[in-house]
């Protein structure tokens, strides 16, 4: 197997999170697009992904799905993008910190409420979001400390947790507060983003 990197993704996927990551680091990689109907779920395709989804990510003998995941590998496997702190570095807990909010409690609650379930007032102590509503205010501080989630630095949890701000206050299942608002303006201008977005664009239209 070469030392080259694979994504396999599709346009309308969480896919697009894994590009954008790529498109920061700025090295050269290889896209497969596959499609929902079967390349998913191809014997070649689940020795890679058992779970039959993408992104996943190849990178020579590693293999790595779920995109916090990936964007966390992207960083450390090419640091000279400077998309995640040293480990001996204090923000490294803020980093890991607002990475895994995203995977965890945000991710939790946006697709509970996106799924009419909503959880009693005496059982949010179970959940790892207590409630919607917490979950909220706690992304909202996150996003109003500073110009990103580590201040003023840039870093892959950016990548992770913006996009699903973006994605929430495109389709709705993220209240649409000024805070969120004006984050994730200042992420979708980043050259990085927008290029991704018009090679996940034309993917796209080309299998319509």
């Amino acid at each position: 197997m070469s030392d080259g990197v694979i994504l396999y993704t599709n346009p309308m996927s969480r896919g697009r999170i894994a590009r954008w990551m790529l498109e920061e680091t700025g090295i050269p990689y290889e896209t497969r697009v596959l499609g929902y109907a079967g390349a998913m779920k191809t014997p070649d395709y689940l020795a890679i992904n058992p779970m039959g989804k993408v992104p996943a990510l190849v990178h020579g003998a590693v293999v790595v799905t779920e995109c916090a995941a990936i964007c966390a590998y992207l960083a450390d496997a090419f640091p000279a993008a400077g998309l995640a702190p040293d480990p001996r570095d204090p923000l490294r807990g803020a980093y890991y910190r607002w990475l895994f909010f995203g995977a965890g409690p945000v991710e939790q609650a946006v697709t509970d409420r996106a799924l009419g379930l909503q959880v009693p007032a005496d059982k949010r102590v179970m959940v790892g979001y207590g409630s919607y509503d917490a979950m909220l205010d706690g992304l909202e501080g996150a996003v109003s400390a500073g110009a990103y989630l580590l201040g003023d630095r840039f870093s892959a949890a950016d990548v992770y947790l913006g996009s699903q701000i973006g994605w929430g206050l495109q389709f709705g299942t993220l209240e649409k507060r000024p805070a969120f608002e004006t984050y994730w303006a200042r992420l979708a201008a980043r050259p990085a983003h927008v290029r991704a977005t018009e090679l996940d664009d034309a993917d796209m239209a080309a299998a319509s």
